[in-house]
């Protein structure tokens, strides 16, 4: 059983080498039976990013791995990297790493032990604990909700950015997956569920690492006004897509 954990990076110099490294320390220390490494996936960098990344698979060519995109956006970090994947199974987080590192196995576990497809961490279960802003909170909530409304699903988190799926799944799904940005992670989601696979959500122990140097990459009110246009066009594309034979 193989697992790569890919992290998405853009613009990332100031975390990227000590958030990298406490990743690659905690996945030594749990000693876990099944292979894995690190994807660095670099897309669309201008800044330090790709050197950091080199210089982090020379130090560790077992454990960590980079791959360079031009193409800026988390979506199309992914949908290349995977395309060409190898791995059994994806596990996907933010570089900030703001889901707890303990949430890792809970997602995997749910794939190889229950046979999930894919497994969505969710900070708007009971069972979450989050720190954050009111702000983000209130979106977030409001983002969901709305997507429950217009889209008739029943997720509670369509865009935590920690989710592990099967990579021969994540292949067949892919192609339907229109955005190469943040609007992804609900496209998978919502085709998964299209398609009936078999889908979980997690909760997860969330809490907004930003450090002071670091603005986030996503405006709360003019990405919310667009990801609801996204909401209604992903709806009509359904009407028109034929499930899977």
């Amino acid at each position: 059983m193989n697992i790569e954990f890919c992290l998405p990076v853009y613009n990332e110099e100031k975390i990227l080498r000590n958030n990298a490294v406490k990743l690659l320390n905690y996945c030594l220390s749990q000693k876990f039976k099944f292979n894995w490494k690190i994807v660095l996936i670099i897309n669309g960098s201008n800044d330090n990013s790709a050197v950091i990344g080199r210089e982090l698979s020379k130090d560790y060519p077992e454990k960590i791995k980079l791959f360079v995109i031009k193409k800026v956006g988390k979506g199309n970090a992914l949908k290349t990297y995977c395309a060409g994947s190898q791995s059994d199974i994806i596990l996907y987080m933010d570089i900030d790493l703001a889901v707890s590192f303990d949430n890792i196995y809970n997602l995997i576990s749910l794939i190889l032990n229950k046979d999930y497809d894919l497994v969505i961490g969710s900070r708007m279960l009971p069972a979450s604990r989050i720190r954050r802003s009111f702000l983000r909170e209130l979106s977030s909530q409001g983002y969901n909700f709305l997507a429950r409304m217009i889209l008739g699903n029943k997720f509670s988190d369509l865009q935590c950015g920690f989710k592990a799926v099967k990579t021969s799944i994540f292949k067949k799904i892919v192609p339907n997956i229109k955005d190469g940005e943040w609007f992804f992670d609900t496209e998978l989601v919502v085709f998964a569920d299209f398609f009936k696979y078999k889908i979980e959500e997690a909760p997860v122990d969330w809490e907004e690492n930003r450090y002071d140097e670091r603005k986030s990459k996503i405006n709360v009110f003019k990405n919310s006004l667009k990801f609801v246009f996204y909401l209604f066009k992903l709806r009509v594309r359904l009407k028109n897509k034929k499930p899977l034979a």
